[in-house]
C-alpha cells in the first residue's frame, strides 16, 4: 500500500481560511492564514451567493496581496456542470490557472480531467463535495487526475483518518471550525426541492431570498420558502434555516433528526488530529464577515502555534461569540457511529 502522511508534524499543519470577499481576505491574511480559499462570482463555487466572491480582476490583486505575505490562494471551483455545458467550468480553471493560484479545488469528475490536461502544471485538491472517504475512491482520484490533496467529508472519526492517512499517497484536509453539513457534504437535494436552488449545481443551499422569520407570540418561526424549519422560544438561539438542521416532528414528537444548529470546533482535539497524519485545517464560513474572518483566524493561529511550541491550547471564549446556536461540536471526529 501506499504510505500517506501519517507522520506529519505540527510544523507541517496548514491552517486554509474563508474568503468570500476582498476584504476577508485580507482580514485572513493579516489574522496568519497560511492559505485561502474563495470562489470566481458565478455558479462554478458552491457559495454563490450576491455580494460573495471574486472578479478575476479583484482574484489577480488577492493572490499579489497574499503571495506577498507568504499566504497561498485556493479557487474552488467545486460545483457540478449542467450535462453538455461545461463552458463556464472550463473558463475559471483557465482563469485560475493564468493567474497563478496555488491550487484549484474540484469535485466533478469531467472538470478534474478537464484541469489535469490542459493544465498539467496546476495543483489539484478534491473538494469534500465529492465525498471521497475511502482509500479506493482517494486513489482513483490521485491516479487517474493527480489530485495531491483531498477535503474529507465530516463523517469520520479521528480513528478512521488516521487509518485512512496510513493507506493513501496524498494530503488530507479536514474541517476546524464552522458550519456542519451532515448531507453528503453538499449533495442533498433537500434545498432544492424547497427552494428550487441546487447547493451543487447552482451552488445555493437555504439561500437568503427565501428565508423569513416570523413573530407568532412569544414565539419565533423560521421558515424556508414555504416550509417552517423551526420554532424558536423568546430565550433561544435562533440558527440560520436550512433543512436538515431543522426539527421534523417523528414519533409525535418534534426533534432534530439530522443535525442540531451547532459549529464545529476542534480546538479540544487538535493535537489528535495533528497525530492522526492531517495536513491541513480547514475553516469554514466565506459567508461570514470580515470581523468574523479575522476572530477565528486568530483564534486558530494560536491555537497551532501553541501545539507547535508544544504548549497546551490556550481557552478561546471568543469563539463562542460566533458559533452557531451558540453551541459547539466536535462532529463525527468522536463519535462512535459503528
Amino acid at each position: 500500500m501506499a504510505q500517506g502522511n501519517a507522520n506529519t508534524t505540527p510544523g507541517d499543519l496548514e491552517l486554509i481560511c474563508p474568503a468570500g470577499t476582498p476584504a476577508a481576505l485580507r482580514a485572513a491574511v493579516d489574522a496568519g492564514a497560511e492559505a485561502v480559499y474563495l470562489g470566481f462570482r458565478d455558479e462554478t463555487n458552491a457559495r454563490n451567493f450576491p455580494g460573495l466572491n471574486f472578479s478575476p480582476e479583484e482574484l489577480e490583486v488577492g493572490l499579489t496581496y497574499a503571495h506577498a505575505r507568504d499566504c497561498k490562494v485556493f479557487v474552488a471551483i467545486n460545483t457540478f456542470p449542467r450535462a453538455g455545458a461545461p463552458e463556464a467550468w472550463h473558463r475559471a480553471i483557465d482563469r485560475a490557472a493564468d493567474l497563478g493560484v496555488d491550487a484549484v479545488i474540484l469535485a466533478d469528475i469531467g472538470i478534474l480531467d478537464y484541469a489535469s490536461k490542459q493544465h498539467p502544471g496546476l495543483r489539484l485538491h478534491l473538494s469534500v463535495q465529492a465525498s471521497a472517504s475511502n482509500a479506493e475512491a482517494i486513489r482513483f482520484y490521485h491516479e487517474a487526475f493527480g489530485v495531491r490533496r483531498v477535503v474529507l467529508p465530516r463523517v469520520l472519526t479521528v480513528e478512521d483518518i488516521a487509518d485512512l492517512n496510513s493507506r493513501i499517497p496524498v494530503e488530507t484536509e479536514v474541517f476546524a471550525f464552522g458550519g456542519m453539513c451532515p448531507m453528503a457534504e453538499g449533495r442533498c437535494l433537500l434545498s432544492s426541492y424547497v427552494t428550487g436552488k441546487s447547493p451543487n449545481i447552482t451552488g445555493v443551499c437555504s439561500p437568503a431570498s427565501h428565508v423569513r422569520y416570523l413573530e407568532r407570540g412569544s414565539e419565533m418561526v423560521s421558515r424556508l420558502g414555504d416550509f417552517t424549519i423551526n420554532v424558536f422560544q423568546q430565550n433561544d438561539a435562533a440558527g440560520y434555516p436550512t433543512l436538515c438542521k431543522g426539527r421534523f416532528v417523528a414519533d409525535d414528537r418534534a426533534s432534530y433528526l439530522f443535525e442540531a444548529p451547532t459549529s464545529l470546533n476542534v480546538l479540544p482535539i487538535l493535537p489528535d488530529l495533528m497525530a492522526a497524519g492531517v495536513s491541513a485545517l480547514k475553516i469554514e464560513g466565506r459567508q461570514r464577515g470580515r470581523a468574523y474572518t479575522a476572530q477565528v483566524v486568530a483564534a486558530f493561529r494560536a491555537a497551532v502555534d501553541a501545539c507547535r511550541r508544544g504548549e497546551p491550547i490556550p481557552e478561546m471564549p471568543q469563539l463562542g461569540e460566533v458559533t452557531e446556536g451558540q453551541r459547539e461540536t466536535s462532529g463525527a471526529y468522536q463519535r462512535a457511529w459503528r
